[in-house]
């Protein structure tokens, strides 16, 4: 195990390639001028670059840049929130439609000071991308909203494309990573995405290299099928800072490949495993085929008729 300050060098294979672009220079430009938050630079993504330079996919965070929780492995800031933007989601509406993105991912900041936990503002946003980019299809990555039925009904009445929510790591090691979460209200979460609309696919994503065993994913992985998850994705943990979880070890490229064809064996319909994994990673290749579809006839349209 590793001790507390004790610093794992990171292996060769985790260099990143970087590609500020004008597209991606642009971006950041404009995100600042719409006040607007990304998971993708306050979570400090090691993707980005591809993301927003290539890609054409962006991950929103709305309700703020201030979280309620201060889970271990989590670069953004925790404290006392803001309050509620209700402008905001028409601001994200009109960054995708600037930004010309092909999927949009909305997560959020966890709200506990929220009744709902922010699935009101979750579901006018969705909508507002909807109406104004109807091309563009849409992801929502929740917390646990603390488990209430009611306020899971509302995010999905706004018929977001997929449902995704993390369950960031195994059992065992849930308390000492995730803040107030836990893990069978995730997955009890996940699972009832299902009873209410049946043909979202639903997503989650576990971190490695924080002390879990093969058994332990392998389990994680079981137990995300019995709750009817379809999609999963597996990354490498990174330290934020030194006041965040240590890095217990680094996995190589081949135990990621492997944990990939095992979570395809094992019946998950679409998964990524690799080092720089991160949840929202190729997203716009996961979505359900009448999505898909949807997205691929409007850009067909659009072709044949710009203006």
């Amino acid at each position: 195990m590793t001790k507390k300050n004790e610093y794992v060098r990171k292996p060769e294979w985790l260099k990143i390639k970087l590609n500020t672009n004008k597209n991606y220079t642009g971006l950041k430009k404009m995100m600042r001028e719409k006040n607007l938050h990304t998971v993708c630079e306050e979570a400090r993504c090691p993707n980005i670059h591809e993301c927003w330079a290539v890609r054409k996919t962006a991950t929103f965070m709305i309700l703020g840049k201030v979280c309620t929780r201060g889970c271990r492995f989590c670069a953004v800031n925790t404290g006392l929130p803001t309050e509620i933007d209700w402008q905001e989601p028409q601001r994200v509406a009109e960054s995708v439609e600037i930004m010309g993105l092909r999927h949009a991912v909305i997560t959020a900041v966890a709200r506990d000071d929220l009744k709902d936990g922010g699935a009101g503002v979750f579901a006018e946003t969705v909508k507002a991308v909807r109406e104004r980019n109807p091309g563009t299809t849409v992801e929502v990555l929740p917390s646990d909203m603390k488990g209430d039925y009611e306020s899971l009904r509302m995010l999905m009445d706004a018929k977001p494309d997929i449902f995704n929510h993390n369950i960031e790591t195994v059992r065992r090691l849930t308390p000492t990573v995730r803040s107030k979460a836990t893990y069978d209200r995730s997955l009890t979460l996940l699972k009832r995405v299902k009873e209410v609309a049946p043909d979202v696919p639903t997503k989650s994503s576990i971190m490695v290299g924080l002390g879990e065993t093969k058994e332990e994913i392998l389990e994680a992985m079981d137990d995300l099928l019995a709750h009817n998850v379809d999609i999963l994705t597996i990354g490498q943990y990174l330290q934020p800072t030194r006041n965040h979880l240590n890095v217990v070890r680094y996995y190589e490229p081949s135990e990621f490949a492997e944990l990939r064809k095992i979570a395809f064996q094992k019946g998950f319909k679409h998964c990524q495993s690799a080092p720089l994994v991160r949840s929202s990673y190729h997203a716009d290749e996961q979505v359900s085929e009448a999505a898909k579809r949807r997205r691929e006839q409007f850009e067909e349209n659009y072709m044949k008729n710009p203006s």
